[in-house]
């Protein structure tokens, strides 16, 4: 395997919790109010070293979507899923923008999410109100 070429950001830095690597900068952050399969995630209009698994048709909870999974360019851990097509009017500002579940990276601060007790198996994509 050749040397992996990954992007180094500066400022308030979401990143890998398992090897450190620079995924995405809270300013980037377009809604803290996702749901996954393991609890809190974060829809970001630009993630950087991830990439993309195989797409695929995921029903969700706010509907059907054609999504394919990322996962972190150096240690290839699973850390969200990238929205490649919404079929809902109202869903297409999705499109193109990725989710990073809060329990696989770290934040600015450093700081780690855990699984939440009342985390659900199955996809979700749910927005809070």
């Amino acid at each position: 395997m050749g040397r992996v070429f990954a992007l180094t950001l500066e400022g308030n830095i979401y990143s890998c919790k398992h090897c450190g690597t620079h995924l995405g900068l809270s300013e980037e952050i377009m809604s803290k109010n996702f749901h996954s399969r393991h609890g809190k995630a974060y829809l970001f209009n630009r993630v950087v070293n991830v990439f993309l698994g195989e797409k695929e048709e995921r029903l969700m909870m706010t509907g059907a979507h054609v999504v394919a999974d990322i996962f972190c360019v150096k240690c290839g851990s699973y850390v969200g899923w990238k929205y490649e097509t919404a079929h809902e009017k109202n869903e297409k500002y999705k499109e193109g923008k990725s989710v990073l579940e809060r329990y696989k990276i770290s934040g600015p601060d450093g700081s780690n999410y855990r699984v939440s007790q009342g985390a659900h198996i199955g996809g979700s994509d749910a927005e809070d109100s």
